[in-house]
């Protein structure tokens, strides 16, 4: 039987750990600190190890008596920036000795010291990691709300590191923390939905992780390097809290251990410079992602919290246009100035509809209303004393009365909730709404409550070893109020004062305050809206590699490219040869919207020739889509008048016009779609282009040269491909393995097969991982993509038809002989492809397996 502890050791003793002084470094990297006359002072070490240089021996002498000058220069120029607040810099690929080895470098300033740290550049291949970061990015501001969003994000984030399990975990105002999103293998445990105990991220490391935000553990066995020597003259550690090699606590290496993680790395999300989560990344073996790709990681978290931030102030926005809504309307119906006790019934219906609750109870000038689940006018006296005591001129709210007022016993059966508005000054009316009580189940990762004894790290918390679900049943709770809830309130508190005001002769000078508060908000809620899209702007502009044209065109892209593709199908289903003009315009139009009879199209079908089939693809591409948003096809009654006029030297002059559409504007500026109507012909094919914007219409002339022109045989031309139809009995795959190198691509597909009915869809990205998950599990179709980056996805597809499982093959190569020669028959898809694309081709599979 264990003895009895002369203290208590439950999950708090985790916060006394001083984990920024474990003197320790991990094993990838290795660290110098120098004074600021560049004496090394510590070296951790495995310096010789990871640079071939032995610091440790060199402590006490000039760091430039061991490092070549120009690599001197460079830390001394970059070091200059620590000197305007940056917590670090970064040097990617620095040659140190000159012996070839490029190494990564972080530096930052620590207490009088510098702080260098070196990881030796593992992949030397060229690769752009802050490229495919934009991408993802877009993919989360598609999210539905911030589960959605977070969702995404957890997806993406483990298609850019490689970890097999991404979280996406969100702090309580306790410190508490439940796991809102996750991305993982299908081998890894789930964690979704459940809630850690505060002390599983104690206050610590939680400030550690709003100060340094990205944390890399390795792996979990890797016993470290000592920082030497552990203390200064003065007698203090080296602070490592900013070091991105820090080594681990041994508490939390057994916490990772018990979880059966054998890396992870965490991501600070930070919220307005408060630490609202992160992202946990967890790996069943050891797993290093070098500086570089972690510095990729890091923008990712920093642009979702971007995000974040964009999408509260919409919210903000739209709560502060409904709370202008229900003003205006509240101001109208309680104009006769009989009172808010007159009106009661107006007052909480208008309410009601703003503001979800179950019962609703007017106090004012000591008369009493209520509606619905409330409090007795007695029990509510008890309630009001209480109220008085609160904060004078803000609203009261919280999701368990009980807990705040004990007299709200009475009552509990009724109301656990309480929101209340202070409508009037002393001594003070309100409004107060009520909600009742959800016992709810909170699903812990293991007991929070939990002591556990003292183990062999001393007398400090021995890392619990269960996770298994326990749960929790919460009472006299009600619904939480939402920050939407508060922010209406506090519209409403003001909009009610006013009301009041008005009633007692005062309410000129309250309305005009109020008009100019509720407008500095506004102000300041569209200054914020400003800065943050000025944040994200600057970031994209300073990306590498035109990453900001991806940014800036990524949704005009897409139709442009599909345009494109089309255009290209045409071309190559005629073996390059000339193409209908009419069959251009149908296939846009079509791709569009229904418009038949819609079109009238006068003179003779022409060809042309492949030179000019692309430009003209793009410029018919804009001219409909402008239509369609703006002009002759966005109302019922319009049409569009193409007129076809082959000149007597050949050349072909077009010419379109809107008619019965919206009266039109001219634009203030040029768009990139104009740029494309007004300059590609003149620029591609040496034609000419104008384009009028007339208030009856767009009206538009081209002139193609007669090289790029040919009458069509007998007056008709070859017209657009036909679509193939999908059968309407086509059996669905439920399970489906998606085997994609290209990340956006891969998550596009996946997204695609959920839309037509796919239940499960796993991704792989090269031969290895798709052999592996095919040892596990039994797809019901396979996607695979030939050219899978240095390797081609043959050795897959000869499997599956070895083992009868129905595929396709995605390819930007079409149906070309070395595709159908190469692999084993099955259906081609061509890129770029769409949902209905995909559903055709997994129904051919199925059919013909």
């Amino acid at each position: 039987m264990t003895e009895p502890l002369p203290y208590d050791v439950d999950l708090t003793n985790c916060d006394r750990e001083p984990i920024h002084l474990l003197g320790r470094v991990q094993s990838f990297g290795c660290l110098v600190a120098i004074s600021s006359d560049w004496i090394i002072q510590h070296a951790s070490s495995n310096c010789a190890e990871v640079l071939g240089v032995d610091f440790v021996a060199a402590i006490g002498t000039r760091l430039q008596d061991h490092v070549r000058d120009e690599v001197l220069a460079r830390l001394r120029g970059r070091m200059q920036a620590l000197a305007h607040g940056n917590d670090s810099v970064r040097i990617f690929g620095l040659d140190l000795v000159g012996d070839g080895c490029r190494y990564d470098v972080s530096l930052h300033q620590s207490g009088r010291s510098f702080v260098l740290e070196f990881e030796r550049k593992m992949d030397l291949d060229e690769r752009d990691d802050l490229a495919q970061v934009h991408p993802l990015i877009a993919r989360i501001r598609s999210g539905n709300g911030v589960q959605g969003m977070a969702h995404e994000a957890a997806r993406g984030l483990r298609a850019l590191s490689g970890f097999s399990r991404v979280k996406v975990y969100q702090f309580a105002a306790d410190g508490s923390g439940t796991v809102i999103a996750e991305s993982r293998d299908p081998s890894q445990d789930s964690y979704l939905n459940l809630r850690f105990p505060a002390a599983d991220i104690p206050a610590q490391a939680r400030e550690l992780y709003r100060r340094s935000l990205l944390r890399l553990i390795g792996d979990v066995e890797d016993p470290g390097a000592p920082v030497l020597p552990y203390r200064n003259p003065e007698g203090e550690p080296l602070d490592l809290s900013l070091a991105v090699t820090r080594a681990v606590s041994p508490i939390h290496i057994e916490y990772l251990k018990n979880m059966g993680v054998g890396a992870s790395m965490s991501v600070s999300i930070l919220h307005r410079g408060r630490l609202w989560g992160l992202f946990a990344c967890h790996h069943h073996e050891p797993l290093y992602i070098d500086y570089e790709r972690r510095t990729a990681v890091e923008l990712f978290a920093q642009l979702f919290s971007y995000e974040l931030i964009q999408a509260e102030s919409d919210a903000e926005r739209d709560s502060m246009l409904t709370a202008q809504s229900t003003h205006d309307r509240l101001m109208s119906r309680l104009s006769s100035g009989e009172g808010l006790a007159a009106s009661f019934d107006v007052l909480a219906d208008e309410i009601a509809a703003v503001i979800p609750h179950d019962g609703i109870a007017l106090y004012a000038d000591g008369q009493y209303f209520h509606r619905g689940q409330t409090p007795t006018e007695e029990e509510f006296l008890g309630l009001a004393r209480f109220l008085n005591t609160a904060a004078t001129s803000r609203i009261f709210a919280t999701d368990s009365i009980v807990s705040r007022f004990p007299g709200a016993e009475v009552f509990r059966d009724r109301a656990a909730g309480v929101l209340a508005l202070p409508i009037s000054r002393t001594p003070r009316d309100f409004i107060v709404l009520f909600r009742g009580e959800i016992a709810q189940q909170v699903a812990w990762a293991g007991n929070p409550g939990k002591v556990y004894e003292t183990g062999a790290h001393g007398p400090r918390l021995t890392p619990r070893k269960s996770f298994e679900i326990w749960r929790e049943v919460v009472k006299d709770h009600s619904a939480p109020w939402t920050e939407a809830d508060l922010r209406t309130s506090e519209s409403l508190r003001v909009t009610l004062l006013e009301v009041v005001l008005k009633l007692t002769d005062a309410a000129n000078a309250e309305r005009l305050r109020a008009q100019e508060q509720q407008e500095l908000l506004i102000a300041e809620l569209n200054h914020r809206v400003r800065n943050i899209l000025s944040l994200i702007r600057g970031l994209v502009s300073q990306s590498r590699d035109g990453a900001e044209d991806v940014a800036s065109f990524t949704d005009r892209l897409d139709g442009r490219i599909q345009s494109l593709a089309r255009a290209h199908d045409q071309l190559t289903r005629k073996e390059w040869t000339p193409v209908s003009l009419k069959g251009l315009v149908d296939v846009e139009m079509g791709a569009y919207l229904d418009a038949n009879g819609r079109l009238e199209v006068s003179g003779p079908d022409v060809l042309l020739v492949p030179d000019a089939f692309s430009t003209m693809a793009l410029v018919i591409h804009e001219l409909v889509t402008n239509s369609a948003k703006y002009g002759a096809l966005s109302v019922a009654a319009g049409t569009v008048r193409l007129a076809i006029a082959p000149q007597p030297d050949g050349a072909l002059v077009l010419g379109w016009a809107d008619v019965g559409g919206p009266a039109v504007r001219p634009p203030k500026r040029r768009g990139f779609g104009t740029t494309i109507i007004e300059k590609s012909i003149p620029f591609d094919l040496q034609g000419e282009a104008a384009l009028q914007f007339l208030v009856t219409g767009v009206e538009a002339r081209f002139m193609i040269p007669a090289r790029f022109v040919m009458p069509a045989p007998d007056g008709t031309a070859p017209g657009p491909a036909p679509v193939l139809a999908v059968p309407a009995t086509s059996v669905v795959a439920k399970r489906v393995l998606v085997v994609e190198d290209t990340i956006i691509i891969a998550m596009d597909a996946a997204d695609m097969l959920g839309d037509i009915g796919a239940t499960e869809v796993d991704t792989a990205s090269g031969v290895a991982e798709a052999m592996r998950l095919l040892d596990r599990a039994r797809y019901d179709f396979v996607l695979l993509d030939v050219n899978l980056g240095r390797e081609t996805s043959r050795p897959v597809a000869e499997r599956l038809r070895a083992e009868g499982v129905p595929f396709a093959l995605a390819t930007g190569y079409g149906d070309s002989p070395e595709v159908r020669d190469g692999y084993p028959r099955s259906p081609i898809l061509q890129k770029p492809y769409t949902v209905d694309m995909v559903r055709r081709v997994m129904a051919e599979a199925l059919a013909n397996n």
